[in-house]
């Protein structure tokens, strides 16, 4: 019988399709046998993998769900999501030497499941606004997440999150202070593709067909911007069966400049992106996640070797000005856009893709994977 660590490792999401959590997995199986608990398929580094029903949602949305969180019975409806609840009777039986929660609405599982071992909750992003750009989930979800975070949040032994920002908010919220790992991809032996001085920049974006990530405006632009230039999309579908998408295929429908392409595993993605010329993502910041945005796509654009075009959102702006990688738009507006990407041409853009090719290293997931690993050494007392 084995004599590793025994490691869980929760998340509420597609776990072979979840970049974030695949890089973290990746560490986890270097400490011992790894349980993987969410949606969809194994992962290559699962020794165990237990399959939360697709069905099942990870918010408590039964009527009595609904009708706790109206009335902010928020303490009785923290095991009451169907995937929660899903988790736990999988996990009947086992132990653990350390516990990952993905995402705040994990982390009431997590610590249940744990039986005192510690817990490591890798907080993704700012969790309390993470889609109050919804009603019912700004009245709703809201108000319980928040709950979870001032409840269950100082129980864990560890935390994490993607930014600076978004760190100093959880420790101005909740007092405790994530560390900084970022969605750096890994490191990929690749070299900047030539410009095509005759031919027209080469756009591109991959990522989710999710509203409010502004990908309309992209596409607006891009046909604002005139001939010189194409848009190659590379989405997954989202929790919308896909509505989303269909919207922006229809709004690109007169436009041959556009092209929509199957999504890549984030495995291949650098190596198909390598083929263009600037990575492009305008989010709009109408939401706290979406103005301290630094997501996966920014960093997988990196190891492509791509020249970025982007918004001036804060956390991007920083990484973009520290590494001369690409072009901020003025604000998030199309005629903004637009100019930035008139002022780009095919010097400029063969100079910033040899700027990701130099910091391709410095922003890989090889540095955030020495956070992880120093993490387990203290939870395992290694």
């Amino acid at each position: 019988m084995s004599q590793k660590p025994r490691i869980l490792c929760l998340s509420f999401s597609p776990l072979a399709r979840d970049a974030r959590v695949l890089r973290q997995l990746s560490v986890l199986q270097e400490f011992g046998d790894v349980t993987t608990v969410g949606y969809g398929p194994t992962t290559p580094y699962s020794t165990e993998h237990l399959e939360v029903p697709q069905s099942a949602a990870s918010l408590p949305q039964t009527p009595s769900g609904v009708a706790k969180l109206a009335l902010h019975r928020h303490s009785s409806v923290d095991l009451d999501a169907p995937a929660t609840k899903d988790a736990l009777r999988l996990l009947e039986g086992h132990s653990f030497d350390v516990v990952v929660a993905n995402d705040a609405r994990a982390l009431p599982a997590a610590l249940t499941a744990a039986h005192g071992a510690p817990v490591w909750a890798d907080l993704h992003e700012w969790a309390p606004e993470e889609r109050t750009q919804i009603l019912s989930w700004r009245l709703l979800v809201a108000p319980w997440i928040d709950h979870i975070c001032r409840t269950w949040l100082p129980q864990v032994s560890a935390a994490t999150t993607v930014g600076g920002r978004i760190a100093s908010l959880y420790e101005q919220h909740y007092g405790i202070r994530p560390r900084l790992m970022r969605n750096a991809a890994p490191w990929v032996d690749l070299s900047p593709s030539p410009v095509n001085d005759s031919g027209p920049i080469r756009l591109v974006h991959s990522g989710g067909a999710v509203a409010g990530r502004a990908l309309d405006t992209a596409i607006d632009a891009v046909i604002e911007a005139g001939d010189n230039f194409t848009l190659d999309l590379y989405l997954v579908p989202a929790n919308d069966k896909g509505k989303y998408l269909r919207e922006l295929q229809a709004k690109a429908s007169g436009c041959d400049r556009i092209t929509f392409h199957d999504p890549v595993s984030p495995s291949d993605l650098p190596f198909v992106l390598n083929q263009f010329d600037v990575g492009v993502y305008w989010i709009k910041p109408i939401t706290t996640n979406a103005r301290l945005a630094l997501p996966n796509k920014f960093f997988d654009f990196i190891q492509a070797r791509l020249a970025l075009a982007v918004g001036p959102s804060v956390e991007m702006t920083d990484v973009v000005n520290k590494y001369g990688l690409g072009v901020l738009s003025g604000g998030f507006d199309i005629p903004q856009i637009v100019e930035s990407l008139h002022s780009l041409n095919s010097q400029q853009i063969q100079a910033f893709k040899q700027a990701s090719h130099k910091a391709s290293h410095a922003l890989s997931f090889e540095n955030e994977a020495a956070v992880a690993r120093t993490i387990m050494e203290e939870l395992l007392g290694s």
